[in-house]
């Protein structure tokens, strides 16, 4: 799936969140959706994604492979990929049926 295929609170949850952030951080949740078929699977892929991320033992050399130029100081990684974890628990607690889809 593409990003305009995400439910409108995912893709503010997430993309939108990430692009405040970094550019490059947006990169690599775009290129996660087309690993998607559906809304929830992103948002389960995305949360399994940013905990792999927090959980390796080289975050340093991890921003050094995701972020092309302005590589962010890991405090403020881990503070984004904390918000955005939080906006999927938030997003995922809103049935599928009430969440909006511009398509």
């Amino acid at each position: 799936m593409d990003t305009d295929d995400l439910s409108n609170e995912t893709y503010k949850a997430i993309i939108t969140t990430s692009a405040k952030f970094h550019d490059d951080l947006t990169l690599q949740f775009g290129l996660l959706s087309y690993e998607c078929k559906t809304d929830d699977e992103f948002l389960d892929k995305s949360k399994l994604l940013i905990n792999n991320w927090l959980q390796n033992s080289d975050l340093d050399e991890l921003i050094w492979d995701i972020f092309f130029e302005d590589h962010p100081k890991i405090n403020d990684f881990k503070r984004i990929l904390s918000k955005i974890l939080t906006n999927i628990e938030k997003v995922k607690s809103i049935p599928i049926y009430k969440r909006t889809f511009e398509f």
